[in-house]
């Protein structure tokens, strides 16, 4: 196994399998022909097509779009065809910047193969051979990625909530990192992929931050959502990075990411060039 095997584990997409999605005639993701079948059902709402899946033109405006495909979700939630569900309504838009054309329950938001944003904080401690990195075993009863690898905080982005604001709370929720001190984290840039997974089509960007955290922090969880935590030297991680698949796919990433920064995978690695490429896909 290597580094470049954890790119390609976010990078299964055949882009045979799916359907573009169009609100107000802007594409905005993409619907797997089986989803898009299933969609047929609701012609109110959608129209379904063999190029594509659309918002049906009568549905013009962010309040009545997010309304209707809310109802057929809950429809959908009802017939036990969604799961995972969270409350938690995201963005739908054709970039980060761009206004949202609606919102969208999250656990819909790889069945539409829409943009989905999340935070990712990397908590370290010390610095140089002393370097060493919070790492979080996810919780078994997690829908995605149950008993993997993490960060010390991730979450995804919520709709109406500043990048800022969302870390902190996360912080706050996942590792008990007290508000003064997770406003020291450094946004240090972003990973991206679009990946084919069982719960659909995942096209993500991940905001990544860096915190130096002092040596006599124990992070404790308060969401149900983190198992346990680990501090490992920066040795440890990175072989566990490239030689097994035990952090979640994405986390994986933003390891990469950071140990690309840290100068701990040089240029003269033979898969530098490819690696760079790769977070970014």
């Amino acid at each position: 196994m290597a580094f470049l095997d954890r790119i390609e584990d976010c990078r299964r997409f055949d882009p045979a399998g799916y359907r573009p999605f169009t609100v107000g005639g802007a594409k905005v993701g993409y619907v797997g022909h089986a989803f898009a079948s299933r969609l047929k059902d609701f012609p109110g709402v959608f129209k379904v097509e063999a190029a594509g899946v659309h918002l049906a033109d009568r549905l013009a405006d962010f309040d009545s779009r997010t309304r209707a495909v809310a109802d057929v979700l809950g429809n959908l939630r009802a017939k036990g065809e969604i799961h995972g569900w969270r409350d938690e309504p995201y963005p739908v838009a054709v970039s980060f910047s761009a206004a949202p054309l609606m919102t969208l329950e999250r656990a819909a938001v790889p069945l539409f193969g829409v943009l989905g944003f999340g935070v990712h904080l990397n908590g370290v401690v010390g610095a140089g051979p002393a370097l060493r990195m919070w790492v979080a075993r996810r919780s078994l009863s997690k829908l995605t990625g149950p008993g993997k690898l993490d960060q010390l905080v991730a979450g995804g982005q919520p709709a109406g909530v500043s990048l800022a604001d969302n870390l902190i709370k996360e912080c706050a929720e996942e590792a008990a990192i007290p508000p003064d001190l997770a406003g020291r984290a450094i946004p240090i840039g972003a990973v991206s992929y679009t990946t084919a997974r069982p719960e659909g089509l995942r096209r993500d960007v991940l905001f990544n931050y860096d915190l130096e955290l002092p040596e006599d922090f124990a992070p404790a969880n308060t969401d149900g959502e983190v198992e346990s935590f680990h501090l490992w030297p920066i040795e440890r991680v990175i072989e566990t990075v490239r030689d097994t698949d035990a952090f979640k796919f994405n986390c994986a990433l933003v390891v990469i990411d950071f140990l690309i920064r840290r100068g701990l995978i040089t240029p003269d690695h033979p898969d530098y060039v490819q690696l760079l490429k790769g977070l970014h896909g």
